[in-house]
């Protein structure tokens, strides 16, 4: 059969791979599914032939038929703050979708900011049980290190909300941290009356997605608003309590501030001591992510935006990615592509 002969609008089958390459169906199944038994020149012959009609298989109807199931697993903090806590009711949520579609997700927790803990659980994997793994890491040596290993199992990995270097995981998973940060300092630049002195909050300096965001809040700020001083970082640690401890000796310290960048989580700290201290009026406030306390504080003035990213896109990304890459085969980048929201009192969304 010339694959010329095909229509457009035909979508080529096993049986034109063997018309084509002048083989068995069995042989194109054993070709497809790398078993071995055939000759290199036949395997040859039948990926020429793939190539020449333009097939794509279908793994859903593949899987379907060998009774594969997915086993996904995602590695979080082991922590209350609102944004994980949002991240897994999705992976709650989707399990429950995708139930039908032969795809588990699994959750484990690790300390926070704890490299070895990540690390003990990433080696602890065997691709028997374990498909694909989406990990919310912070970046070391350590960890990285142990990324490769999985792959090296034969595990996809994608980095989720904080980004690994690319010769470790698959996949990013997550939103532009520089451009946020970027796009924080272009608002706070903007939204500030007076010159002053900036604080940003940051959680650990281990995490790339909070230096990213620093980097790029730095950026702007030297480039468009040198009146205004972003002083020393103070780490968080993504701690309320922390946060609200160390507060006091920054504001004592910096009394000219004028606007505080909350870069990671532990929100709480930051907006209980904004309500108790009586700060200035024009101080402004921008923080990440929008949860059910930030959009109280975002919706009662203290907080002036939210910069955030929606954690059901972040599960549903990671889920294709992971399946994609497990499957090897295409994906859609422009799907994957996680946009920065931004938002202000007048624009939150139903809640």
């Amino acid at each position: 059969m010339d694959p010329a002969d095909l229509k457009t609008s035909d979508k080529p089958t096993v049986n034109d791979i063997a018309r084509v390459a002048g083989v068995s169906l069995a042989t194109v199944d054993r070709v497809l599914n790398a078993r071995p038994g055939v000759r290199s020149a036949t395997v040859e012959k039948v990926q020429r032939a793939i190539a020449e009609l333009g097939y794509i298989r279908d793994t859903a109807a593949a899987n379907l038929a060998r009774r594969r199931v997915y086993n996904l697993l995602f590695v979080l903090p082991a922590t209350d703050n609102e944004f994980v806590l949002a991240l897994r009711d999705q992976i709650l949520l989707q399990g429950q979708k995708l139930a039908h579609d032969r795809t588990i997700l699994h959750t484990i927790t690790a300390t926070p900011f704890d490299p070895q803990a990540i690390v003990a659980i990433l080696d602890r994997l065997a691709p028997a049980d374990t498909d694909g793994v989406a990990v919310f890491s912070p970046e070391t040596p350590a960890v990285r290190d142990a990324v490769r290993r999985v792959r090296d199992k034969g595990i996809a990995i994608v980095a989720l909300v904080s980004d690994l270097p690319s010769s470790a995981r698959d996949h990013f998973v997550g939103i532009d941290n520089v451009a946020a940060g970027r796009t924080a300092a272009r608002l706070m630049g903007r939204f500030v009356r007076r010159a002053g002195q900036i604080l940003v909050i940051t959680g650990s300096r281990l995490a790339r997605d909070h230096l990213e965001r620093r980097h790029g809040f730095d950026q702007v700020m030297q480039e468009a608003y040198p009146e205004l001083e972003v002083v020393a970082s103070i780490e968080g640690r993504d701690d309320p309590g922390l946060i609200h401890r160390l507060l006091p000796d920054v504001f004592a310290s910096y009394p000219d501030l004028c606007g505080i960048y909350s870069s990671a989580a532990g929100n709480a700290g930051l907006v209980r001591f904004l309500e108790e201290a009586g700060v200035p009026k024009d101080l402004v406030v921008i923080a990440h992510e929008l949860t059910p306390m930030t959009r109280a504080a975002l919706s009662a003035g203290t907080f002036d935006a939210l910069i955030s990213q929606d954690t059901g896109h972040l599960v549903r990304s990671a889920v294709r990615l992971l399946k994609a890459t497990a499957d090897d085969v295409p994906y859609d980048p422009t799907q994957e592509r996680i946009r920065i929201d931004i938002y202000l009192n007048e624009n939150l969304p139903p809640e």
